[in-house]
């Protein structure tokens, strides 16, 4: 072993991780997804501003959580086979088979993968659809958490909760999760990125660490 081997540091050698926190909810026309921005790997973090929710399509988008490389390369490779299946069909693919296909590939690859990704959209027969999808498993629900801050907020996104909210009131839930979350878990923080998608199509925000809304304790 060389000087620079035995002085490397230890991160060098640990699996690169998302770390997260991420979610996504439908409301009557439309879906908002929300994901934070801190990568670590092991106990150092590698990169304070990832985006973690990644295009499928035009009016789909999946929340990734895992390994970065792993979820990374799901999102793109679905990517590719949606345009050439929308290509085919001549019209814009659904939110389910988006979901399908990342289903797929984490069911094929459980042994090598290790990723987690929520897949969210709009399509013209289904409206706003969030998919959960883990080691084979597809389900939809009217809302979906994910990654290492998840365990923290469950019971705040199950009393908060409500299936009469309208886009505005999604928007500042999945904001305020999200600043739940990144307060208690030590690998989720950064800055909040959020995604909502309608029938008009998709608008991207970023909420600074500094405009996070604050909770008693962070006050």
């Amino acid at each position: 072993m060389n000087m620079l081997e035995e002085t490397a540091p230890e991160w060098l050698s640990e699996e690169v991780k998302t770390g997260t926190t991420i979610i996504a909810i439908e409301y009557n026309g439309g879906v908002v997804l929300g994901s934070d921005s801190r990568v670590s790997a092991g106990a150092s973090v590698v990169n304070r501003v990832m985006n973690k929710l990644s295009p499928l399509h035009d009016k789909i988008y999946c929340a990734l959580s895992g390994s970065a490389a792993d979820a990374q390369t799901i999102a793109e490779i679905v990517n590719y086979q949606l345009d050439v299946h929308s290509i085919e069909i001549g019209e814009d693919p659904q939110v389910r088979s988006a979901a399908t296909l990342v289903r797929n590939i984490s069911y094929k690859y459980k042994e090598e993968l290790s990723a987690h990704l929520i897949v969210a959209g709009w399509d013209r027969r289904e409206g706003g659809q969030v998919f959960a999808t883990l080691n084979g498993l597809l389900t939809r629900q009217p809302f979906a958490v994910g990654g290492s801050g998840s365990s923290y907020v469950y019971g705040f996104v199950d009393a908060e909760y409500r299936r009469s909210m309208n886009k505005e009131d999604c928007q500042q839930f999945v904001v305020n999760t999200l600043s739940l979350a990144m307060n208690r878990d030590g690998s989720s923080g950064g800055v909040a990125y959020v995604v909502t998608i309608d029938e008009h199509g998709t608008e991207e925000k970023v909420v600074l660490g500094n405009d996070l809304p604050t909770f008693f304790d962070q006050s």
